[in-house]
Formats: C-alpha cells, sequence, structure tokens
C-alpha cells in the first residue's frame, strides 16, 4: 500500500495493475461501452463524466476508516491499451474482490491472470488472508476465473450470486503463490 492510502501497483506476466485516477476514465469508457458486460451484474455502460465522477469516489476511499477500497485498472503491457479492472474491498485480513474484462480483450486469459495476480497480491503482502468473490451461478467465465485464483465455491448465496472463497494459510509466506491459481 502507498502511503496515501491506494493501492501499490502490482505486475503480472502480461498486465500491469495501476492504481485507479480520474485521468482512465475516457479510456475505460470506451473499454466498458458493451451493455452485455452488465448481464450478471446489472447496470448499464456508463460515459466518461459518469465514470470520472465513480473514479473520484471510489479514489477517495470508504468513508470507514477500517475498510479499503481499491481498484486498479488493468493495461496491456503489449500494445499499452486498457483492458479492464479489478478492484478488492479489504477489511481486517478479509478482501472482497471482483474483475472485469471489456469484450476485446476476453478469450485471451487475462481475466484469470489478472485475478490470479489480485489475488497473489493481497495474500502475499499480508493484506488478506481471506478473499470472498460472489459470482452468479450462471456466469461460468466468471466461476474459472475464480477457480484460476484459488478461490472454492462455498455453496453460500448472497444476492442471487454464489460466494467463492479461499482462506490462505495461516503460515502463507509473503510473496509466496497461493492456491491453483499459481504461477
Amino acid at each position: 500500500m502507498q502511503a496515501d492510502g491506494a493501492p501499490a501497483p502490482f505486475p503480472t506476466s502480461r498486465l500491469d495493475a495501476l492504481p485507479l485516477d480520474t485521468a482512465h476514465a475516457e479510456e475505460m469508457a470506451a473499454v466498458l461501452r458493451d451493455p452485455a458486460l452488465h448481464t450478471f451484474t446489472g447496470g448499464a455502460p456508463e460515459d466518461a463524466g459518469a465514470l470520472r465522477a465513480r473514479y473520484e469516489r471510489q479514489s477517495a476511499g470508504s468513508p470507514d476508516p477500517a475498510e479499503l477500497w481499491w481498484n486498479w485498472v488493468l493495461r496491456v503491457r503489449d500494445g499499452g491499451a486498457l483492458a479492464g479492472y479489478v478492484q478488492a474491498t479489504v477489511r481486517g485480513s478479509r478482501a472482497e474482490v471482483a474483475w472485469v474484462i471489456g469484450t476485446p480483450w476476453q478469450g485471451r486469459g487475462y481475466a484469470k491472470e489478472a485475478a490470479a495476480g489480485l489475488v497473489r497480491f493481497l495474500v502475499g503482502q499480508g493484506s488478506a488472508r481471506t478473499v470472498v468473490a460472489h459470482i452468479h451461478p450462471e456466469h461460468t467465465a466468471s466461476a474459472a476465473v475464480a477457480a484460476a485464483a484459488g478461490l472454492l465455491p462455498t455453496g453460500e448465496w448472497e444476492d442471487g450470486e454464489v460466494r467463492w472463497l479461499l482462506d490462505a494459510p495461516r503460515d502463507a509466506a509473503p510473496g509466496r503463490p497461493v492456491g491453483p491459481g499459481r504461477p
């Protein structure tokens, strides 16, 4: 974590996860413009102005000092385009995570790579021991991403979504890969 409360950047083999900034809004509006991205989560694509306002709120952080809102955009190293985002809400030793990859970049393994990288980052730096994701039961692609990141379905439901979970061993060493999502 950086001194200002923003998350540190982290790399994966093909992506750079960069802390969210309002300057990303214009490019991310194009990345996220496909209405199909909202099939399982609801909502609709936002224009650059709406995204900028949301990014300002997210970058300001949670009003609860016990909770961290960490958001990263994903830059594809080969070509430099933004392709999506990952995010984590960290409270104590628990992180709730999510990911979105823009339609033009899907099918290349970026979501699995980014989610696995996020879990390694959170657990490896000691920010989280428990990682949770909530996935619509019909969203098989997102379930595959969660599995690749080392999370397992719990059979528990919340708001119509299945809760997926990774509990890192208490002795997980910083920087050590965790779960089946190992590189």
